[in-house]
């Protein structure tokens, strides 16, 4: 009996040590040879700007593509966060997964070249819900093929989703936190922390040894801590937090305006033709893509007032039209060049301001709070921890009820604060 017990825990081991080295490998190469790709069409895309003119075309293949192929992913993020959730009820009536439906191994694909596409022709988007998308589809196919059981999936899932991130930022403790944060800390069991940080970590060094840099951020100057400064970071966080607000009910609004045209491959067209008008008429590439130079900038140098507003705009557009990215990079981008206009009136360091609005929109819009402090602690230093910290609390709780991922569960002190405001209203 005894060496039954020993024989199950070592297949127990070896089953997930191959597992963890297999998600950490496919998944850092993946997102390697995908930030390679992205940075070569973005250069290509600067050096040949009229590519820009064809965006519409690119859409409509990017709409044909999804609505004859990719139905079945069309969801993106929020089909990982649903079959996580889907395997919690599952989990508790049977062990193994029966009749298991894996998501789909063509969303890693699609969402990769469409994704190139998207940024080749000038699309306002992020890189975050394309490795995200590929991480979980990759994990996902170890599902059925080492016969796991609901829980296990749960993990596996995780595990897809801390890889991509990590990957994708060169931010591992954020990613490993912002995996089991965005299914919900709640839900969450203890036997998924350690993998999703193993994946994190892995993901990470798999992808900076394909020579993979990531970009650089810096905050010189940090304040000493007093009221004043407390009291202005809580006013900073605030702004940020209608900004995020801001960001997603704009694209709701086009997702609204949008969803009036029925044939979903036009969809995609017709944001290209508004887009690439955009380009033209502004005469400026600055909102087009990631916006990383721009993100870099206002760090050092002054922005544009309505800076953060038009890439609102443009990315809600570009992304609710049907093109395929991410959002934490464009929010990235409005965070810097908002905080770096607070300098109008907020007596701090212009890097702080923009490192504060950097990841305290991302907080308020994304509703993962503690992976957006970490994250600001990785990127700014620790020094800069009480201000990003606070500046993303305080943005969390002002960003409203709903975030960017719609499905990701409503449970949490937020969630209970504004039912309960609600309900006092009633009354």
């Amino acid at each position: 009996m005894q060496m039954k017990k020993i024989n199950s825990s070592l297949i127990f081991i070896l089953k997930w040590l191959v597992i963890s080295i297999l998600t950490v490998g496919l998944i850092g190469t993946t997102t390697a040879w995908f930030l390679i790709a992205l940075d070569f069409v973005t250069i290509w895309r600067n050096d040949h700007i009229w590519v820009v003119n064809f965006l519409p075309l690119l859409g409509l293949g990017i709409g044909y593509a999804y609505h004859y192929f990719g139905t079945a992913v069309q969801k993106g993020n929020n089909l990982i966060l649903e079959t996580h959730q889907a395997e919690e009820t599952t989990s508790t009536t049977s062990t193994k997964s029966s009749s298991i439906k894996t998501i789909p191994l063509l969303m890693a694909p699609l969402i990769f070249i469409s994704t190139l596409l998207t940024h080749i022709g000038g699309g306002s988007a992020g890189r975050e819900g394309t490795a995200v998308q590929m991480g979980g589809a990759i994990a996902d196919q170890f599902t059925t093929l080492f016969k796991l059981s609901s829980a296990e999936r749960k993990t596996i899932l995780i595990m897809g989703v801390s890889a991509g991130f990590a990957a994708v930022f060169g931010t591992p403790w954020a990613a490993a936190v912002f995996a089991l944060e965005i299914m919900s800390f709640k839900k969450v069991k203890f036997e998924n922390i350690i993998p999703s940080f193993i994946a994190a970590f892995g993901a990470h060094y798999v992808c900076l040894a394909w020579m993979v840099k990531h970009t650089a951020y810096s905050i010189d100057i940090i304040p000493s801590i007093t009221a004043s400064t407390i009291s202005w970071t809580m006013l900073a966080g605030l702004i940020f937090g209608l900004a995020a607000l801001l960001f997603i009910y704009t694209g709701k609004f086009f997702e609204v305006l949008f969803s009036k045209i029925k044939f979903v491959p036009i969809r995609p067209f017709i944001g290209g033709i508004i887009i690439a008008l955009f380009i033209v008429v502004a005469n400026s590439t600055k909102f087009i893509g990631l916006g990383i130079p721009s993100i870099v900038n206002a760090f050092n140098e002054p922005a544009g007032s309505f800076d953060f507003a038009l890439k609102i705009l443009l990315t809600s557009l570009t992304l609710s039209a049907g093109f395929k990215g991410g959002e934490v990079t464009p929010l990235f981008f409005i965070g810097a060049a908002l905080g770096n206009i607070l300098i109008w009136f907020i007596p701090f360091p212009m890097a702080l301001l923009a490192g504060m609005g950097f990841v305290a929109v991302f907080a308020g819009a994304t509703h993962c709070v503690i992976a957006s402090i970490i994250m600001g602690m990785e990127l700014f230093g620790i020094q800069a921890g009480m201000y990003v910290g606070l500046a993303s609390m305080v943005a969390y709780f002002a960003s409203g009820m709903n975030g960017i991922y719609s499905a990701k569960l409503k449970i949490g002190a937020k969630y209970d604060l504004y039912n309960y405001i609600s309900k006092t209203r009633k009354y």
